[in-house]
């Protein structure tokens, strides 16, 4: 009785690894294709072009680099000719480049915010405000752009975004190539031509606390433009903003500036590429908000990073940062192991729809190769039938006896599952009766 039990209870693992392998491969396929096709994994070094080789975009850039580091993701800091070429550059497939500087109002644009030609490139928003500063050389005091006329200006690198605004606000205050004199220079340089008189003017685009405006605040004879008209002019032109540096806010002991300078400011702006992978995407927020979240001499705390006032639509991958934070496994694993978690999650979607079939198909192919079997040794038993039947049998009565007793032998010594049970009865019973037959059928 016991060995009786045991037998029906035996489970083929033999042909159960047969169906499965199959099966298993297929899967196996799946989660490849997914993993490389799909959604493949981030690269582990990506460019950032970010300006001049003296401007903060430089000390911005490697605070990022610190924090990705962290992450074991390297950031390529490299400078550039400004937000021009940094345009240039994201938008060239033969460039490295995968990340920029920009600022806010560099282009003619719509309502929209973005012109066709603009959808390879999103923004991960804005990160600082960029005052426009006017210094110039004069005993007295001047408040409005117009007062320019006639004067040297130094506005700005070629192809920079200090050049692009310089030319729209003295334009629109009447100052042009035609009853002035510009000159295109760099930023150190165009510092060097105002101290030593060769401009009469100059603009530059930059924080309160960068070395070069302090600089400029120090030098004798130099004077920041503090525009009365600061805005009219943010309302003329959207992308800009009027801000107030208060008086001492430089030197409150000296109190420097000596009173409420009103600027005029962009904001600088990060835009990737498009195809940009959505996991650097959420670590470069990260390093966003901590570098940009302090408070400075003109925006309050965690004022920055910010979804607002870009020339580019927003990354969706960085809206959803805005919105809920950090991704869920990136704040509990290490960065490549949720990005790991978060592809295989990714990968097992389309798997689906082949594991469905595969779990309805593997049990029945396990069903099949097992009765498969059966039928078999029911191929060789009705052949010895139909030999017992014959008048003239290929072999003698013994011979074929024993055969039976041989198929007999492999059926009560097969592996046969309980849920098949019923088809190994069976097929004992019809060799019972195949039995009988021959030892009641008169010999040939």
């Amino acid at each position: 009785m016991g060995k009786t039990i045991a037998w029906f209870r035996r489970f083929s693992w033999k042909d159960a690894l047969v169906s499965a392998l199959p099966m298993a491969l297929l899967v196996v396929l799946g989660v490849w294709a997914a993993l490389h096709f799909i959604d493949p994994a981030p690269p582990r070094q990506v460019v950032i072009a970010t300006g001049a080789e003296d401007s903060e975009y430089l000390d911005f850039a490697h605070s990022y680099a610190k924090l990705l580091a962290e992450d074991g993701v390297e950031l390529d800091v490299q400078s550039s000719g400004g937000a021009l070429d940094n345009i240039k550059r994201l938008r060239d497939p033969d460039d490295a480049a995968r990340i920029a500087f920009l600022q806010d109002g560099l282009y003619d644009t719509d309502a929209s915010h973005a012109s066709d030609s603009d959808v390879d490139l999103v923004s991960l928003g804005a990160v600082s405000y960029e005052p426009i500063w006017i210094f110039y050389r004069d005993r007295h005091t001047q408040t409005r752009l117009s007062a320019l006329r006639g004067k040297r200006i130094a506005i700005g690198p070629q192809g920079s975004g200090t050049q692009v605004l310089a030319l729209r606000l003295l334009h629109a205050s009447g100052v042009d190539a035609g009853n002035s004199r510009f000159v295109t220079a760099e930023r150190t340089q165009a510092q060097q031509m105002l101290q030593s008189g060769e401009v009469d003017a100059a603009f530059f685009i930059g924080a309160p606390e960068s070395k070069l405006v302090r600089a400029l605040v120090e030098a004798p004879g130099i004077r920041a433009m503090g525009l009365d008209q600061a805005e009219a002019m943010a309302r003329q032109f959207p992308y800009l903003h009027h801000l107030v540096l208060p008086h001492g806010a430089w030197n409150l002991q000296a109190n420097v500036p000596g009173h409420d300078l009103h600027l005029l400011a962009t904001t600088t702006t990060v835009v990737v590429t498009q195809n940009l992978h959505p996991a650097l995407v959420s670590l470069l927020m990260k390093a966003l908000q901590k570098t940009h979240a302090k408070p400075d001499l003109l925006n309050a705390p965690k004022a920055f990073p910010a979804p607002k006032d870009t020339d580019f639509s927003l990354s969706k991958d960085a809206a959803r940062f805005y919105q809920s934070g950090p991704p869920f496994l990136q704040r509990y694993l290490p960065f490549w192991l949720a990005t790991l978690v978060d592809r295989a999650a990714l990968a097992l979607l389309p798997l689906l729809a082949i594991l469905v079939p595969v779990l309805r198909t593997a049990p029945a192919l396990y069903g099949w190769r097992i009765r498969r079997r059966i039928y078999r040794w029911y191929g060789e038993l009705k052949y010895l039938e139909i030999q017992v039947l014959s008048e003239h049998p290929s072999e003698s009565r013994e011979a074929l006896l024993h055969q039976l007793d041989q198929i007999e032998h492999k059926v009560t010594h097969a592996v046969i599952p309980l849920a098949f049970s019923e088809h190994a009865y069976m097929l004992k019973e019809h060799i019972d009766l195949v039995r009988r037959k021959m030892q009641t059928e008169p010999s040939a």
